[in-house]
């Protein structure tokens, strides 16, 4: 046991944590286990009370909430928030889990969970979301804030998902450079996601729909896509 607090601590510390459960010993629990694993934590039993408490680093959010749909309260805070949110539920459908992660969760978990999974969850999360590089990508006419999650082109403001910025983002980290579908699929998915590739497309085709830049994103036919070089000048 000790073991693994050691390593679930390290990387914990300053890391907030919003505990979204009514049920009371579920979140009890929960909090427990996070505090001693170095997270800083705070839990609340309503929809409404999530949306009003400070903006942490990751949300722990029940879908079954007494007050609000959590897949409602997923959605506002993916809004306005860069959050991680891991949606943690007794709703193990497949349909359940493509909504809540198509309205912004990171990850899905199915209760009953092991603490330890959790964890695992949660630090394999933050890898991904928070960036090693610049906090601003630029490739010619297009513009991503990698903090606020907002893009531009010309400097017009673009409203995309969190799985087309995550394409987006992707593929401006290295412009020129391919990248597979399924290199993608894991930066972009749920990291537990199985299926075939082609849904790529779909928000592919919606993303250079929004970004209107003929041309931008190429697809590189058997291996992937990637941002045209021809693009770096405005």
């Amino acid at each position: 046991m000790s073991g693994m607090n050691a390593q679930a601590t390290s990387g914990a510390e300053e890391t907030r944590v919003l505990v979204v459960e009514d049920d009371r010993g579920i979140a009890e629990s929960l909090v427990r286990g996070l505090r001693r694993a170095g997270y800083v934590v705070e839990g609340v039993s309503t929809g409404r009370a999530a949306l009003s408490a400070p903006s942490p680093d990751v949300v722990l959010l029940d879908l079954g909430l007494p007050d609000i749909d959590g897949v409602e309260v997923c959605r506002r805070l993916r809004a306005r928030s860069d959050a991680v949110i891991i949606a943690v539920t007794a709703r193990g459908e497949e349909a359940d889990r493509v909504v809540a992660l198509d309205e912004g969760a990171d990850d899905y978990l199915v209760k009953p969970f092991g603490l330890a999974e959790l964890l695992a969850r949660m630090r394999a999360v933050l890898r991904r979301r928070r960036p090693t590089g610049p906090e601003i990508l630029r490739h010619g006419r297009l513009e991503l804030d990698l903090r606020t999650r907002q893009v531009s082109v010309d400097g017009r403001a673009v409203a995309l998902t969190p799985k087309e910025f995550g394409i987006l983002e992707c593929l401006a980290a290295d412009p020129g450079r391919v990248v597979s579908r399924q290199q993608i699929l894991d930066r972009a998915w749920d990291a537990h996601w199985y299926g075939p590739t082609k849904v790529l497309d779909v928000h592919v085709a919606a993303l250079r729909r929004k970004l209107a830049v003929p041309g931008l994103i190429e697809t590189v036919y058997g291996h992937g896509f990637r941002l045209g070089a021809a693009r770096e000048q405005s």
